[in-house]
């Protein structure tokens, strides 16, 4: 059985057919989810989510899009949901996004400093949304040790070099859509290296689609792809790679 290790099922795009596409990712194998909420709105929604379905789980966080706008009582709110609610384990998606520059770069940093502290304070892994900002946020997590509670870094898309350094400070390896791509070359290469007991995969649906799906809204389902095509890479079976990512998912999140 397969678990998806991050996404947005409760996104506006599923807003027709939500309830058609996460029974179609049980049909696909799919048997745990970790829904990821990261401003106010969609923290709410996937709180809804978890409490509606037994096999979702929660991420909360703060993503470094509306760093601006985040203020002490957002993070407060944040706290208190993570250290009451069983269902949510692990704080996220946080980091730093420097493609799309919508929050100043100090403002973004002081935000996930700010929520890796949390993280520490509540012994929750910590789910890393990184974009065009490898440095930074590798330099943060050592600064701030946050390999003290460990976590993800949601669709890496760094070389060997940085991979090694996630995996120093204790942090596992998330892979989707982009490893089934043609051009996927450096996602293909990190797929065939990374240590099996530090891989997991996801979709990040609606985004992300993979191949033949690209360009398409992504699904929770579509994660079977995603290991169909690590299993070809790694020259082992579809099964193996669901049972090791299982696995690994279930130990970082800390899951029966």
């Amino acid at each position: 059985m397969l678990f998806d290790s991050h996404a947005h099922l409760n996104d506006e795009k599923f807003q027709e057919d939500r309830e058609e596409t996460i029974a179609r990712a049980g049909e696909a194998g799919v048997s745990r989810i970790l829904n990821v909420g990261f401003n106010r709105q969609t923290i709410q929604e996937t709180l809804a989510l978890v409490e509606k379905y037994d096999f979702i789980y929660g991420a909360v966080g703060w993503h470094p899009h509306d760093a601006k706008d985040c203020t002490p009582e957002d993070l407060e709110w944040i706290r208190s949901l993570a250290a009451e609610h069983t269902k949510i384990v692990a704080l996220g998606e946080m980091g730093l996004d420097y493609y799309w520059d919508n929050s100043p770069h100090e403002v973004q940093k002081e935000v996930f400093r700010k929520q890796i502290h949390m993280a520490k304070e509540l012994g929750l892994p910590i789910v890393i949304h990184d974009r065009d900002a490898h440095e930074d946020v590798l330099q943060i997590l050592q600064e701030e040790n946050a390999a003290e509670v460990g976590g993800v870094m949601h669709c890496f898309a760094g070389d060997e070099k940085m991979m090694e350094a996630c995996l120093a400070i204790n942090f596992y390896i998330g892979l989707g859509g982009p490893v089934t791509f043609k051009n996927g070359h450096l996602a293909k290469q990190i797929a065939k290296t990374v240590p099996a007991d530090r891989l997991l995969i996801e979709t990040d649906c609606p985004y992300l689609a993979p191949h033949p799906n690209r360009g398409k809204r992504n699904e929770s389902g579509y994660v079977r792809l995603v290991a169909e095509e690590i299993a070809r890479l790694r020259e082992c079976t579809v099964e193996e790679i669901a049972q090791l990512t299982m696995e690994n998912a279930n130990r970082l999140f800390r899951l029966s």
